[in-house]
């Protein structure tokens, strides 16, 4: 899973992206200090794996991860070519989500590159610079289409007809991701590789002092307002806090979140909140070899989920031997589980589920 971290200059998305990679992409208070966009794969916090890594003592130990890339602040124009420009609009092409950092913190050392803090009219600046771009994407497929359907294919015809009405959603100032669409249609669109059809998640990033009220913010009930009439989540997170917690160990970790109130760090609900935005799951892999985590879109079946292993596994499925994470851990041991009837023999139909331990059989 990529995830792109974008933002306006100087709203604390560098910071973020310190914190939560450890990848030191330079964070300073002027615009534009990210002039590449730096790339940081972070593991995905799972205790589950904790659990069988103390059960088998695993020679290897490999969670799931995600790959975060920071983004240039983009700025008013940026479509156009204003700032660093479509450079960056064609790394958000590239991510599966957009991670919107949007600043709701004042803070008169932090110039801001408005002036003035307002996450409305700095959710809108970079939503208007990513519509820009896809309207431009769009006339041109349209045109592409149309001079296709001269040869009498009617799905070219359909397609440019599709793509008008995605101009015209466009032109009304709403993301194509709000557009109404069967699933057909969601396919076609999903191959014009669009800005605004990618899943958002904006991350209201408040002063670490006021992280224990954060969502009675009147800056943040703002930015959920914009969230809520386009289907988007808010993620309040405090930054600063992000990056002291990145420089303590576990332990001074768990202690710092707790003094402050919390239960999780930002980047844990990060982690959750980009899991149920895709629709993603994990199944577990467990032995004396290696414990580890796999990443799935939820649905998926079992020769399918099989296949993130090796293609041979889904090629020559057999079956999965299952057992849900909890019934293991419950049994104490696989063979417990077994014996208690817990392990379950599933075939090709079978849909995994989230934490289903498994061992795939296989021949090839």
């Amino acid at each position: 899973m990529k995830l792109g971290v974008v933002g306006l200059p100087n709203v604390g998305k560098s910071t973020l992206f310190n914190a939560i990679t450890h990848a030191g992409a330079e964070a300073a208070n002027y615009p534009f200090c990210t002039i590449e966009p730096n790339v940081g794969v972070v593991a995905v916090p799972d205790s589950r794996l904790d659990d069988l890594a103390k059960m088998y003592d695993p020679e290897k130990y490999t969670p799931a991860v995600i790959e975060f890339v920071d983004i240039a602040g983009l700025v008013k124009g940026a479509s156009k070519g204003e700032g660093l420009g479509n450079k960056f609009l064609s790394h958000i092409r590239e991510v599966d989500a957009i991670v919107h950092v949007v600043r709701c913190f004042e803070n008169t050392d932090i110039i801001h590159v408005d002036g003035s803090i307002d996450p409305v009219r700095d959710t809108e600046t970079i939503n208007l610079e990513l519509i820009f771009a896809d309207m431009e994407t769009v006339e041109k497929r349209i045109d592409k289409a149309k001079k296709n359907a001269r040869g009498g294919d009617k799905s070219f015809l359909a397609e440019a007809e599709l793509l008008e009405r995605a101009y015209a959603h466009l032109e009304s100032g709403k993301p194509v991701r709000s557009m109404d669409m069967t699933q057909d249609e969601k396919k076609i669109i999903d191959q014009q590789f669009l800005l605004t059809t990618k899943p958002v998640i904006y991350a209201a990033n408040i002063s670490e002092d006021d992280i224990a009220d954060g969502d009675s913010l009147p800056l943040v009930k703002r930015l959920r307002e914009v969230a809520d009439a386009e289907g988007a989540q808010v993620l309040v997170i405090s930054a600063r806090i992000e990056e002291e917690l990145s420089q303590l160990d576990k332990e001074e970790a768990a202690m710092f979140l707790e003094e402050l109130g919390l239960t999780e760090s930002g980047l844990d609900r990060l982690v959750k909140a980009s899991y149920s935005l895709l629709g993603l799951i994990s199944y577990l892999t467990a032995g004396p070899q290696e414990v580890r985590a796999w990443t799935i879109t939820n649905g998926t079946k079992a020769p399918q989920a099989a296949g993130k292993i090796h293609s041979d596994f889904e090629r020559g499925f057999i079956r999965a031997e299952v057992v849900a994470f909890d019934a293991l851990m419950q049994c104490g041991s696989y063979n417990a589980a077994k014996e208690a009837g817990l392990v379950r023999s599933e075939g090709k139909e079978y849909v995994m589920k989230d934490g289903d331990v498994v061992l795939f059989r296989f021949n090839v």
